[in-house]
């Protein structure tokens, strides 16, 4: 897989050089969640997800913020994440389209929801084949028609 770092154009780009104006991002962040989870897999899942691309991509995350008071607030993604849901079905083929394009990914099979802490879930991933693996959500973050493509056939979450 190419290295996240050396993803295209990952800086935000404007319409126009006004201020004001929305930022536009060349790049997307999404999270494909299988609609067969509960509410309490789905927010666990994707948290676990997105967790992966912040660590590996400092590009995407935006600088502090701080209150009118002062207070100091921990840094978040520069941009929107974008979830979906699909089938089992769409997830495996999300999945192997990812892993073709070389995006940064990250993957949470069903076995995770036993294992209680990082080193049993990297075990639980590595003893699977690519194949195998009971996807249950992934998340990616490349270029903006790239990740398009990998999500095809799935709905935004509702």
């Amino acid at each position: 897989m190419e290295s996240p770092n050396t993803a295209p154009n990952t800086a935000p780009h404007t319409a126009s050089p006004d201020a004001s104006a929305p930022v536009r991002f060349d790049t997307k962040i999404a999270v494909l969640l299988r609609a067969d989870l509960e509410t309490w897999q789905r927010l666990n899942v994707t948290a676990f997800l997105v967790s992966g691309i912040g660590t590996e991509i400092p590009d995407v995350i935006g600088e502090p913020y701080e209150d009118a008071d002062g207070n100091d607030y921990l840094r978040m993604f520069r941009q929107p994440v974008l979830v979906f849901e699909g089938t089992k079905e769409t997830l495996t083929a999300a999945h192997g389209r990812a892993l073709s394009r070389g995006v940064a990914l990250s993957v949470f099979t069903s076995d995770l929801f036993a294992t209680g802490n990082d080193r049993d879930n990297r075990a639980a991933v590595r003893a699977v084949g690519q194949d195998a693996l009971d996807l249950v959500g992934i998340a990616v973050y490349g270029p903006k028609n790239a990740v398009d493509k990998i999500v095809k056939g799935a709905r935004m979450h509702g």
